[in-house]
């Protein structure tokens, strides 16, 4: 029984060695949203990532609260009101790439991304289009995609309906680095 449990070990152990898994470095996370008497744009630097090459499954964790806007009324009005941070305290993005790609090849690899997007506490299926960018070694995503508020369950006051967009573009630019395993 101790040798069957050992080389059971071993095995698990070992798969490990071989997963190319990559952890986001830098990240940038901004949403725009254009309406009539102003567009509004936030950036956050904060996420977390990890990308799976072999299983080509991608999670994104931000904390919506660490979006950074030009005016700070704003970003209050967004934390409080809209997208209530202090409640929803993260959003995520799980899903699975598909597409073809090569991390040990330069390249622009178009790519979709088919996953679960949770944010204000409601979670939507997306099919997302993006990119794969590999340049000297250094793998990074890019992606930019529509966001209807409503879907989410953030609720936009009839007085605010020309301040704000129902629907606002979110950017997605990450940086990865392998993740050595032993």
């Amino acid at each position: 029984m101790k040798i069957l449990l050992s080389s059971l070990l071993i095995v698990v152990c070992s798969l490990g060695t071989f997963a190319q898994k990559y952890m986001q470095t830098t990240s940038s996370i901004t949403f725009f949203s254009s309406a009539p008497l102003e567009d509004i744009f936030a950036e956050s630097k904060k996420s977390k990532s990890i990308l799976d090459i072999n299983s080509k499954d991608i999670v994104i964790l931000m904390k919506p609260n660490t979006f950074i806007f030009k005016n700070p009324m704003m970003q209050e009005h967004f934390n409080e009101d809209y997208m209530e941070s202090a409640t929803f305290t993260k959003a995520t993005f799980s899903g699975k790439i598909e597409g073809a790609f090569d991390v040990l090849k330069d390249g622009i690899y178009p790519v979709k991304v088919n996953g679960k997007l949770a944010m204000h506490g409601v979670e939507q299926l997306r099919i997302i289009d993006g990119k794969i960018i590999v340049k000297n070694g250094v793998v990074s995503i890019e992606a930019k995609f529509a966001v209807k508020v409503a879907d989410h369950g953030i609720k936009v006051p009839s007085i605010q309906i020309k301040n704000i967009a129902e629907v606002v573009e979110v950017s997605i630019k990450i940086t990865y680095k392998e993740l050595k395993t032993k």
